[in-house]
Order: C-alpha cells, then sequence, then structure tokens
C-alpha cells in the first residue's frame, strides 16, 4: 500500500489491515499517520473515526457480511476483508457522505489494490447492504441467542458470555455498550506546579472543551483537543496523560514524602510519575520495567514533569525483580493483563484475545505478585492493580496470594480513596467500570504486611 497518500479511507485501510494482521495497536498506527499526513482537518476526523469505529462495530459487520458471502470471512483476502468491514462501517453506522460515494469510492480502491475479480465481489456486498434500510442488517436483541447479543454489541461469543456470568444479563450488557463508546482523554495535573481547577481553567482560557474530572482530585478531562503533546500546559511539565481510575490507584497506594517505593512494571509511567508527585519528590521511587524503550518515555516524562526522585532499572519482575527485599514502604504492582477495562481506546483488544490468554497472562502475574511481596517491608503495603476485568486475572488471583502469604491482609479500598470515588468499590476491591463511572475498567487491591513473627 501506498505510503505517501492522503486519501482518508486508504489510510484507513492500510491501518485496519495491520492490525488485523496482530502487527500493531491502532492508536499508535493512526498517530504516526496523521502526524506524517498532514491531513486536513475534516479528512483526519474520518480517518480516526473509520478506524476506531469499524474496530469496535466489527462484530456486528461481520455479521452482516456473514450472511452475504458464500465462504467464511476469514478465509477472504485480508484486504477484500478488511475493505468491506470498513464499507460495512460507513454503510452502517455514518451518515455524512452518500452511500453510493462510499460504495464507488471503495470498490475503486479494491480495483486499484486488489484487481477487477475481487473489486466485483465488494460492489456486490456493499450495494446489497446499501439497498437495504439499517434496521434490517442487525442480530435480533429480542432473540435471547447469546451469539445474538454478542454480535449486536460487537464482542466475541466468549467475552460476553464471561461478562454476563461475572456481571448478570442487564449489567454485562450496558458494559459491553459503554465500550462502544469514544474513550475520554484525562489529563492529571502535576500537583507541585498546578491545581486541577487552575488547569482546566487555563485550558479553557484557550479555547479548549475542559472539565475537571468526577473522581481524582487531579482529573481534568478534555474533548476536542488536538494530541496532547502540542498543549503548552502539557510541554511545560503541567500535567500528564493519565486515565482517571489509572489516577485512584495511586493516591490508592498513597506514598507519602520520604518513603522508598517500588513499581514493579513501571513504564511508560503514568503511576511511577503520580507517586512521585504525592511524595512531592523527596524519598525514592525504583521504577522497573522489561521495556528498555518503556523505561526511556519513563525517563522523558519525569524530566518534563520535574521529578528527580525516580530512578530506573530494567528487570523481569516475574523472575527477578530489582531493589532489596524487604526494604520499600509500598509496593506497586501494576500488572500486565488482558487489557479488556480498555476497550473504548483499544476497541481491537476485544478481537486479539481468547480465554487461554486470560489464563497464561494470570500466571505471569501470580509470578510478578510474588516477587513483589518479597520486597515489601513489614507494616508496608502493596497494590495490585489491572485494567482488565476478568475475575481469574483480578479476585481469584489476590485471594489466592493473600491464602499462600497470610502475612499479606487486603484492607477495605474504600477507606484509603478520595471521598467522590469510594462507592469505586466491590467488597473490599477497588473496581471501575466503564457504565458506571465512565473510566478505564480497573481492578485494584491494596495488602498491608503485618510484621514478622
Amino acid at each position: 500500500m501506498e505510503q505517501d497518500t492522503k486519501n482518508p479511507r486508504e489510510l484507513a485501510l492500510a491501518i485496519l489491515d495491520r492490525v488485523d494482521r496482530g502487527q500493531a495497536y491502532a492508536d499508535v498506527l493512526l498517530s504516526a499517520r496523521l502526524d506524517r499526513a498532514a491531513l486536513p482537518a475534516a479528512d483526519g476526523a474520518l480517518l480516526t473515526q473509520a478506524v476506531y469505529g469499524t474496530l469496535r462495530w466489527r462484530g456486528r459487520i461481520d455479521w452482516v457480511l456473514s450472511t452475504l458471502l458464500r465462504k467464511p470471512l476469514k478465509d477472504l483476502d485480508p484486504l477484500v476483508r478488511n475493505l468491506l468491514r470498513l464499507g460495512g462501517y460507513e454503510l452502517l453506522f455514518l451518515d455524512r457522505v452518500p452511500a453510493y460515494a462510499t460504495v464507488n469510492e471503495l470498490v475503486e480502491l479494491a480495483r486499484r489494490r486488489a484487481g477487477p475479480g475481487k473489486a466485483r465481489l465488494v460492489n456486490a456486498v456493499l450495494r446489497r447492504i446499501a439497498d437495504r434500510e439499517r434496521e434490517a442488517w442487525s442480530p435480533a436483541p429480542a432473540s435471547g441467542k447469546k451469539e445474538d447479543v454478542a454480535a449486536l454489541l460487537s464482542h466475541p461469543p466468549w467475552l460476553a458470555a464471561m461478562w454476563r456470568e461475572q456481571f448478570g444479563a442487564g449489567e454485562s450488557r450496558r458494559l459491553m455498550e459503554a465500550n462502544n463508546e469514544e474513550s475520554p482523554l484525562v489529563l492529571r495535573a502535576n500537583q507541585r506546579r498546578i491545581g486541577r481547577d487552575e488547569l482546566a481553567r487555563r485550558l479553557r482560557d484557550r479555547g479548549v472543551d475542559a472539565r475537571v474530572g468526577a473522581w481524582s482530585p487531579l482529573a481534568v478531562r478534555v474533548r476536542g483537543a488536538a494530541s496532547p503533546a502540542l498543549l503548552a500546559e502539557f510541554r511545560d511539565g503541567l500535567c500528564q496523560v493519565q486515565g482517571e481510575a489509572s489516577q485512584l490507584v495511586g493516591l490508592l497506594a498513597a506514598p507519602e514524602p520520604g518513603m522508598r517505593v517500588l513499581d514493579a512494571c513501571a513504564a511508560p509511567g503514568g503511576k511511577t510519575t503520580h507517586m512521585a508527585e504525592l511524595m512531592d519528590d523527596r524519598g525514592e521511587v525504583l521504577a522497573c520495567d522489561v521495556s528498555e524503550r518503556g523505561l526511556g518515555r519513563l525517563a522523558d516524562n519525569a524530566r518534563r514533569l520535574g521529578l528527580s526522585c525516580i530512578r530506573a532499572r530494567a528487570g523481569d519482575a516475574a523472575r527477578d525483580l530489582p531493589g532489596e527485599p524487604e526494604s520499600f514502604d509500598r509496593v506497586l504492582v501494576d500488572a500486565p493483563c488482558s487489557g479488556l477495562g480498555t476497550l473504548r481506546a483499544h476497541p481491537e483488544i476485544r478481537w486479539r484475545r481468547a480465554p487461554r490468554d486470560l489464563e497464561r497472562l494470570a500466571a505471569l502475574q501470580a509470578a510478578v505478585l510474588e516477587q513483589a511481596a518479597s520486597r515489601v517491608r513489614p507494616g508496608g503495603v502493596l497494590v495490585y492493580a489491572t485494567c482488565t476485568l476478568s475475575r481469574v486475572e483480578n479476585e481469584t488471583l489476590v485471594e489466592a496470594f493473600v491464602e499462600r502469604r497470610p502475612e499479606f491482609a487486603v484492607e477495605d479500598a474504600a477507606a484509603h480513596l478520595p471521598d467522590a470515588a469510594r462507592a469505586m468499590t466491590a467488597g473490599r476491591w477497588f473496581t471501575a467500570l466503564p457504565h458506571r463511572h465512565d473510566t478505564d475498567g480497573f481492578f485494584a487491591a491494596r495488602m498491608r504486611r503485618g510484621p514478622i513473627r
């Protein structure tokens, strides 16, 4: 595919094709493409909407396509498959371009990229979609079939079934509906330099749609802004991009000035820098991660935010975590996870994960947690957090850990959260849910290590 095109549909197709092949994440590809292509604002908006919309609604689009194709969608040429998905999204969900124009442009794109034979297939399928009312192309929500509900709400059947068991039919449906909405951009005010209200005011004075968050005392929600890196407040170190639920994890850890803190899976540093700010840059934060590149991004963020107490160390937290045993007041495990709480920002994750991934990741998480536990001093606090909503990676894993390690006791998360966020709990756990709180899905457990007996 040509790399210098400025055609938004052609650019969207290139991104969707790479994502479909598992080569990258959409947000990374889209950001790089927007930076290089210098598109007019309207074309950039169409490109962004086409990429995220097609990925969010891929399940329903594939259901429609499967009724029109003679062979399974997975057996099609990947380029043709994603042309049909892109066209299906525009015809089923967008109104900004007449249907005939969408079909004509995608057929021409298919002719140039895949040849006349495949262009005829694209033309036939997309015209059949365009010839019927949108309501006719929808799984029946009242059918009661789990497969229909999963297709209607564009989630893989295994995930819809898992959440139905975990949350119940009504709650799981609302969760999946929320996952198909746009993810908010949230900034964390650097409390050493500016307050949340002042940051929001500065942004509004320059025409940015900014409002304070509902849960974190440091959160500012921004709509319609360009890349955060273009904001003067970001460049000047007054804020950091960090979701509101993620900010609450740092507050749950509650590090204090002068403490020694270990962040076991630190890159790219949102929670690391937050904890350093909470400590007023006094004490020590040891940031460990297996990714040297990620640690480089962490160091850049720390410099921009004016933080000097962070030390970065490369290391595999599941095998040989840096730091001395029993020497840290706070240890945070922001564990590598399935990411099922971040489907608004990363819709492709739902199509990449499978049930076996959850078990594999749970084993990795348990290994990291054991390593981290050995670094907590008696009386210190261990916080385990994920951005996923699966019991095997969250509640079940922590319950098994404290059964093995009775010197650790789970504390009530609500007692350590800001007043506004104390309702974001389920039992002893911190639990943020997209459909209830308009945040990423997050889980966290705060555990205190008792004295050695």
